[in-house]
């Protein structure tokens, strides 16, 4: 078997069990099982556990900037309330068919310290850059301002970016919760706004 399709076997097979136990308490002999490979040959590939582990956060954190800039993209040319939907709604996805990638990324990675912190710091500055200009641009429009300091809506997109990390949390926890639900609901709350729901005004994504 080619050594990258190998390795790719090696890291699906540690992200699950890295998801599912913790990075405390996997093992590698776990590791080595699930991907049917014997522990000195993941080793060989990836010279120890703390190299394995930074291998699934990179991996796991670009197949996540990759998905939700697809989202987005496919939205191109459209208002950006539109683009934005797009991104959510592929973000929820990807975490949804990545649960024990999400676990990795939301769950295990920030909590080890450095170098997997960095890792996805930099993944979430890079999230949050591409929502800030979405809501840049909708804040400029909005304003008939083309020159409004981004400084403005910064803070509404941090908001945004942590209430998505949170709802993926609880639409993977709750298997009656589905993707495209918990896009709408931070949808309808960021557009909308909580007063604009409680007073019956929505945000439609039709």
């Amino acid at each position: 078997m080619p050594r990258a399709v190998r390795e790719q076997q090696m890291l699906d097979a540690a992200v699950r069990i890295f998801g599912r136990r913790g990075y405390r308490a996997a093992s590698m002999d776990e590791i080595a099982e699930l991907a049917g490979v014997s522990k000195p040959l993941v080793y060989l590939y990836l010279n120890s556990k703390e190299e394995l582990f930074g291998a699934c956060v990179r991996r796991e954190a670009a197949a996540l900037v990759d998905a939700v800039r697809e989202g987005v993209g496919a939205a191109s040319g459209e208002r950006a309330d539109r683009q934005l939907w797009g991104g959510l709604r592929a973000f929820f996805a990807h975490t949804a068919e990545r649960p024990d990638g999400w676990a990795v990324l939301h769950g295990q990675a920030r909590t080890q310290g450095e170098p997997f912190a960095a890792e996805v710091a930099a993944m979430r500055a890079e999230v949050l850059a591409f929502v800030t200009s979405l809501i840049v641009a909708a804040a400029r429009e909005a304003h008939g301002d083309p020159l409004l300091p981004e400084r403005e809506v910064a803070g509404l997109a941090r908001a945004l970016v942590g209430a998505a990390e949170s709802l993926a949390d609880w639409a993977n926890a709750d298997a009656s919760v589905s993707g495209k639900e918990a896009a709408a609901t931070l949808m309808r709350f960021a557009w909308a706004g909580l007063g604009g729901l409680l007073e019956g005004r929505g945000w439609d994504p039709a």
